[in-house]
């Protein structure tokens, strides 16, 4: 019974949003406890807050098997969000923890994030901004998005909903992904090739794949040199796809002409010479934090919870 389920929720962003606190406390459960330091959970604090729960709403918190070992009465994560590398399926399963979820709930908000990062370092619109600000008049200008060869790695959920944001732009579109969608590509009039080309011909790459052991670190000094000295690379995916100090002799060394990065292999990020690159947006993972996504991908968290419960024999 729901009435007797103690639940946790990990993710900062969904314990600071009363309505959705409110509306997970609003289902009877016994014991409702957020994330009320509003930080990222060391792995000890991680398994204090899970040890005595039923279920729990998980953001980016790493869920294996040193976790799951302390946490006797955990039946079932929710997750918050769309990505799953950082959970552990198989320790999971082990432990007899259920995974729920529900892809592409946050699609736009992070596609927005992306087109508009295409568009601020196309545009020069970044630095000459951040050189007002510092007193110097730079009338650089950039160049167009608008009939660019833009290059994406990941044409899952995300991936999709750009292709539907770069549409009124014109663009020469490369695609690449482990998954045969031909008739999609065919259908949008995108061109399907390997990585490889895509880092040698794009304008623009942006990069939307999960994190697996083949993809860690694919974005590397090999592969940044294959790519023009006019090249954008956007990350809105994940920080261990890039290899960070590989990205910045990039950009210092003006291998490429910039970059945007939401996602980082440790967050906060500590290389404080990286994040001040002038021609690198550096974020702090928001992309899928738009006011509309937090409530969409909270929703959806708490209905999956529920779902399960009630489910339950």
């Amino acid at each position: 019974m729901i009435s007797e389920k103690k639940i946790a929720v990990t993710t900062v962003a969904f314990s600071k949003d009363q309505e959705l606190v409110n509306t997970l406390k609003s289902y009877g459960f016994k014991t409702v406890k957020t994330n009320t330091q509003g930080k990222r959970f060391t792995k000890d604090e991680l398994i204090d807050f899970l040890s005595d729960v039923d279920g729990a709403i998980v953001g980016l918190d790493k869920i294996d098997e040193s976790v799951l070992k302390h946490t006797k009465n955990l039946q079932v994560i929710s997750k918050y969000g769309v990505g799953l590398d950082n959970i552990n399926f198989q320790d999971c399963e082990e432990f007899n923890v259920s995974i729920v979820h529900t892809q592409g709930i946050n699609k736009r908000s992070v596609s927005e994030q992306a087109l508009g990062c295409m568009l601020m370092l196309s545009r020069n619109l970044y630095i000459t901004a951040n050189d007002l600000k510092r007193g110097f008049w730079n009338k650089s200008g950039g160049t167009q998005v608008s009939g660019k060869t833009i290059g994406i790695i990941g044409v899952g959920n995300i991936g999709k909903d750009l292709v539907e944001l770069l549409k009124p732009f014109n663009c020469k579109i490369l695609v690449n992904d482990i998954i045969d969608q031909s008739d999609y590509y065919n259908k949008n009039g995108l061109i399907e090739t390997t990585k490889e080309e895509i880092f040698k011909n794009a304008d623009i790459i942006s990069i939307h794949t999960p994190l697996t052991e083949e993809l860690k670190g694919f974005i590397n000094k090999k592969t940044l040199s294959m790519m023009k000295p006019t090249t954008i690379l956007i990350n809105t995916a994940r920080g261990g796809l890039v290899v960070q100090d590989d990205l910045k002799w990039a950009l210092k060394n003006k291998i490429i002409a910039g970059a945007a990065i939401d996602a980082y292999e440790v967050e906060p990020p500590t290389d404080q010479e990286f994040i001040e690159i002038p021609n690198l947006i550096a974020t702090p993972h928001i992309g899928g934090n738009a006011k509309e996504a937090v409530k969409a991908m909270g929703i959806t968290a708490i209905e999956n919870l529920v779902n399960y419960f009630q489910k339950e024999k």
